[in-house]
């Protein structure tokens, strides 16, 4: 997903697709992109998470509702 830098340190929602393939939305506070992987809490799940960026599918503001 292109410009995920602008994301780190908020909270946003993500749509990602899990490996089972899965279509899934987080609610996370990215913390760093390192390569192709996306570090960020989880805020459903309490934990620290990494997600691969050619996975997300979608990212915008936490709290935002799409149609």
């Amino acid at each position: 997903m292109a410009d995920m830098e602008r994301y780190v340190g908020r909270t946003v929602d993500l749509v990602y697709i899990d490996k089972q393939g899965r279509i899934t939305r987080r609610t996370v506070i990215v913390r760093g992109i390192r390569g192709e992987t996306v570090r960020a809490f989880c805020c459903e799940k309490r934990a620290p998470r990494l997600f691969a960026a050619d996975r997300i599918l979608a990212v915008f503001p936490a709290g935002r509702r799409t149609g």
